[in-house]
């Protein structure tokens, strides 16, 4: 899609202190033109009710690669874009280290923002940029795109309705094709920041309830985790508030492809969440069944989500409604990833409380 129209947005506050409902499209900027930003620009651009107004990176060849494929404006300045009055919303798809300054620049503007995970590695630095938004009055989502997942979503929404009745127990399997190179896992911050955090939020999201004790059992079968001092395979129990309990399942390496599955059984019942494929053809003749194998791509895998994900954001501003993913969800994958790790390295339970 093209975007070539100019947006005028309303003031971010009006006299009596209150957002007025936006008129007409919602305007949106993206900071960070990677590989997760090109996916958020396409979403907005292809959406009704949505306008990309403009895009940022640092980086030229990357920002005008995206200005090029969707016909915005690209600035160098991530601040040019913020203060933009176009702009009612700012994305933020840049590299981890940025996010908690760009955060403070949108909420110091007014504007409300769409983060992607993680707000940082650092739970004093999540609690300053908490702080500014509270402060700003202005609205933080953070991006656990697997909660705007159909299966994950359907799972939710059966479970709220009392289809198995009480939650009792919960499977999570989240294995990766591949190993990411060495060089990549040494600043990943580990298999629980970086991977792991997403189904730690899934935990919560299906009860309803926190995390309070893990135990990890894990170790590193291949060389690239061996060279980073890291883990690539780990099986996490987790106690939840609640007295739900379960396990999640974590792998870099899955000969079969990106493994994304979920159970959970309750009272009354069990609900199975299984892989995605590229297509669901069958073929079945004297030799057995065969089937295609899932995705191996989690930008694949999750295209839909991502695009579901950033509809729910320009509903958030449109209806001034609060975000569907907040701060705090995005602060306790922190929390559980820390006391996670601290169980790997001193092997028993660890309480949340601890860390």
């Amino acid at each position: 899609c093209r975007v070539n129209a100019v947006l005028e947005t309303s003031p971010a506050v009006g006299p009596d202190g209150v957002k007025p409902t936006p008129k007409g499209d919602v305007g949106l900027g993206v900071l960070g033109c990677g590989r997760i930003g090109v996916v958020h620009a396409g979403a907005i651009a292809a959406m009704p009710g949505a306008k990309l107004v403009m895009v940022s990176d640092p980086f030229e060849q990357a920002g005008r690669k995206v200005q090029d494929m969707f016909g915005v404006e690209w600035t160098p300045d991530f601040k040019t874009l913020i203060d933009d009055p176009r702009v009612q919303g700012v994305v933020i798809g840049s590299p981890t280290p940025y996010h908690a300054e760009q955060i403070m620049a949108c909420a110091a503007a007014g504007k409300d923002i769409f983060c992607e995970k993680p707000i940082s590695n650092d739970l004093a630095v999540i609690d300053e940029c908490i702080e500014a938004v509270q402060k700003a009055g202005v609205k933080l989502m953070v991006g656990f795109q697997r909660r705007f997942d159909s299966n994950f979503g359907e799972i939710k929404r059966q479970i709220e309705a009392g289809t198995i009745g009480e939650v009792r127990m919960f499977q999570i399997v989240s294995r990766d094709p591949a190993p990411p190179p060495q060089e990549y896992l040494e600043k990943s911050g580990g298999i629980f920041l970086d991977m792991a955090s997403h189904d730690f939020d899934m935990a919560r999201f299906i009860t309803g309830a926190e995390i309070e004790e893990v135990y990890v059992c894990g170790t590193a079968f291949d060389p690239e985790a061996k060279g980073a001092n890291d883990l690539d395979s780990v099986i996490t129990t987790l106690k939840m508030s609640n007295g739900t309990f379960g396990t999640i399942q974590n792998s870099r390496r899955c000969a079969l492809g990106y493994d994304q599955r979920i159970e959970v059984f309750g009272s009354d019942g069990v609900l199975t969440g299984q892989n995605k494929a590229p297509n669901t053809v069958q073929l079945s003749n004297n030799k057995g069944i065969q089937s295609p194998l899932p995705y191996s791509f989690f930008m694949d895998r999750y295209l839909d989500a991502y695009s579901n994900a950033m509809r729910a954001f320009v509903d958030m501003i449109k209806k001034d409604a609060p975000a569907p993913v907040t701060f705090t969800d995005g602060r306790a994958s922190i929390v559980v990833a820390r006391a996670a790790s601290l169980s790997a390295k001193e092997g028993r339970p660890v309480k949340l409380s601890e860390v």
